[in-house]
């Protein structure tokens, strides 16, 4: 790392440290060099780096913990995966132009399995939806959706065709349960085509069903490249409430 004369001190830290986060080298909880390391390094005062950090801060690519010091942030989509988002906005916040496609949707009547995922009876309607979100152009998530028609009629007659399934149901019905679950697992030829990775490719999967008036409005599998993708969780213990604290979402 050199300094650049036709830049102030301060930015080409913040460049020199911003090339070393995006480039990979250093990947999220990596301890950033100290400011005294820094100062030694660049020949500067504290200001200066302090002024840099702050930047790199502001942007979100680090995060400045008092007495311990600097580290790589995770980036927002990693930290947003146990919510319940929506997935353009987590994609429009990183800065990135996204697009959306769909990719099948089926009226049907429910298998076993999928009455089982939505807790209605087999046979009862449903509405299977299967769609690809979109990063820069490249797949950021494949998403396998079922509605419960039951819960959503109007979902009948949507074609969600421009509309993400996921975007269309938090504006149209609330909900007060939700539930995740989370797994690894390599992508079978279907998936891997559709996420543009070979068959095989580590994954991350997340299960989510949502609930409104004790009933599941739907059950959503998102696939996620795990190549790109880290699950980050924070969990603060519940007082009071022995045997509440979880790690599901």
């Amino acid at each position: 790392m050199r300094a650049t004369a036709t830049l102030p001190l301060y930015q080409t830290i913040k460049q020199d440290l911003e090339r070393a986060i995006l480039s990979g080298d250093w990947r999220p909880g990596h301890r950033v060099p100290s400011e005294h390391e820094l100062m030694g390094q660049y020949s500067c005062s504290r200001m200066t780096v302090n002024k840099a950090l702050s930047l790199l801060a502001a942007s979100g690519l680090v995060l400045r913990r008092r007495r311990s010091g600097s580290f790589v942030a995770a980036p927002a989509a990693e930290e947003t995966v146990l919510e319940l988002h929506d997935i353009p906005t987590e994609i429009g916040k990183s800065g990135a132009p996204y697009r959306y496609e769909l990719v099948g949707r089926k009226l049907k009547r429910a298998g076993l399995g999928e009455a089982e995922r939505l807790g209605i009876e087999t046979g009862d309607w449903l509405l299977a939806v299967t769609a690809l979100h979109f990063s820069a152009e490249r797949p950021h998530v494949l998403e396998n959706r079922l509605i419960n028609i039951a819960t959503v009629p109007d979902a009948r007659l949507e074609s969600f065709a421009e509309t993400p399934p996921g975007s269309w149901l938090l504006g149209r019905i609330p909900w007060n349960e939700a539930e995740h679950q989370i797994h690894a697992v390599n992508a079978k030829a279907p998936a891997a085509k559709l996420l543009a990775i070979a068959p095989g490719t580590a994954c991350l999967v997340v299960e989510r069903r949502t609930w409104y008036a004790g009933k599941i409005v739907t059950q959503v599998t998102l696939t996620y490249p795990g190549g790109a993708h880290f699950l980050v969780g924070r969990f603060s213990p519940v007082r009071g409430r022995a045997g509440d604290l979880r790690a599901d979402g």
